[in-house]
């Protein structure tokens, strides 16, 4: 058997820790730039807040709900992730991180995993505040299943088993066809088209049918779903591609020295992003775009490639190819409201086939940015960067973050005490 413990809406669990005033009231917390709707309190999703909503679109409907509006705040989230799977790692040491708020914990072995479970949800609860629910069953995706109706169905008590052929047709029959784990929108609406609106639906099918519309990949899936495991977590799927862009406010950018500083700290985002992911990549894309409503200026956009030697995630690395392009492609009168660096072709950390005309130290090179990731974990990501990368003057939009109250020993909570 394996569990998935699943850290309900976490970034906004995280927030009332620390704000019990937050508890009962609709919550969104934005995302970087306070630009999106990226993670929503039960009470903000009644009132229709979807995922991805742009704060600007849902705005009179935020102030006539009175919903708190948050500022993602990484470094308290980075924290209390580490809390949280330093707890459950003290009661199995078969645990696997697989997201920033989930895990899986082996239990092969365990007669009655529920007692164990229980006492994971209790533990963390109490130790963190962090409520959680734990989905049991004999493979990942159906533990995942198992975790939604978890959460969905307040009868579980926030432990779900799917231990028997009987549970599993059952949940599988509840189980929209959008909600398994690894199907994804797109496939969604295609196997809809073709009359697959459950899971149960899709295990029905074929093995055939289904490798010849989700290839191997869907094949893994149906037989999972089925109760055949066969998806290890370290095999799952890379993300194929990390990008972080803003647009800028006001006119735009029109000096080279400031679109410099912004292209640089979004290269350091991504081999931040990269390196959590225990992930490289092997080409880098860098753009840069005037504003397409501005009629009195001449447009111009920026947009090159680089192809890194060996794949890397290496912050000087990614930065100095970034900054190159900026440097030979910038056009002096130019207005840039937008830019972004993307990395592509993205491998495994573990899985690097060297070169031998690379002068780079690639042992030493690891060894210093482990050491500045755990500097700029306990301080925040701005502490150690690259000269290039600007002063602190140089932020995101962040109107509403909270304290790092766990991290920063300024940042924490003030009692007061009367008489």
């Amino acid at each position: 058997m394996v569990g998935l413990v699943d850290c309900n809406n976490f970034y906004v669990s995280c927030e009332r820790v620390f704000n019990p005033g937050l508890r009962g009231k609709p919550v969104v917390v934005l995302s970087n730039n306070d630009g999106c709707v990226i993670a929503r309190s039960n009470e903000a999703k009644a009132l229709g807040l979807r995922m991805g909503d742009p704060l600007f679109q849902v705005r009179e409907l935020v102030e006539r709900e009175k919903v708190a509006v948050l500022s993602s705040n990484y470094i308290l989230y980075g924290d209390m992730s580490s809390r949280v799977m330093s707890l459950l790692a003290e009661m199995t040491p078969g645990i696997t991180q697989y997201s920033i708020d989930e895990c899986f914990v082996d239990l092969d072995g365990i007669a009655d995993p529920l007692p164990l479970a229980r006492g994971m949800v209790d533990k963390v609860e109490r130790g963190t505040g962090i409520p959680v629910t734990v989905g049991i069953a004999t493979t990942k995706t159906l533990a995942k299943a198992a975790s939604k109706f978890g959460k969905k169905y307040k009868g579980y008590h926030s432990v779900c088993l799917i231990d028997s052929e009987e549970k599993r047709v059952k949940a599988l029959r509840l189980l929209d066809i959008g909600d398994v784990w690894g199907i994804g929108r797109r496939n969604a609406q295609r196997l809809r088209y073709e009359g697959v609106e459950t899971a149960l639906d899709l295990t029905e099918r074929s093995e055939e049918w289904v490798r010849r519309r989700l290839t191997v990949v869907g094949v893994r899936t149906w037989k999972e779903l089925r109760g055949e495991s066969c998806i290890d977590v370290d095999e799952l799927p890379q993300r194929q591609s990390v990008c972080t862009s803003r647009s800028f406010p006001d006119q735009g950018i029109g000096e080279q020295h400031r679109l410099e500083e912004a292209v640089s700290n979004f290269a350091a985002s991504v081999s931040r992003k990269l390196r959590e992911g225990h992930t490289l990549c092997q080409s880098l894309t860098v753009f840069a775009q005037t504003s397409r409503f501005r009629t009195d200026l001449e447009p111009h956009v920026i947009n090159e490639t680089v192809q890194l030697l060996t794949p890397s995630n290496d912050l000087r690395e990614l930065v100095s190819a970034s900054v190159s392009v900026i440097r030979h492609s910038f056009r002096k009168g130019s207005l840039y409201k937008r830019a972004g660096v993307i990395a592509w072709n993205t491998c495994p950390d573990q899985a690097v086939q060297g070169n031998l005309f690379d002068l780079r130290d690639r042992e030493r090179q690891e060894r210093l940015a482990r050491a500045i990731d755990e500097i700029n974990k306990r301080n925040g990501h701005h502490t150690i960067h690259t000269a290039i990368q600007g002063g602190k003057g140089w932020r995101l939009k962040s109107e509403h973050i909270t304290r790092q109250y766990t991290t920063n020993l300024q940042q924490v909570i003030q009692v007061r005490t009367d008489g």
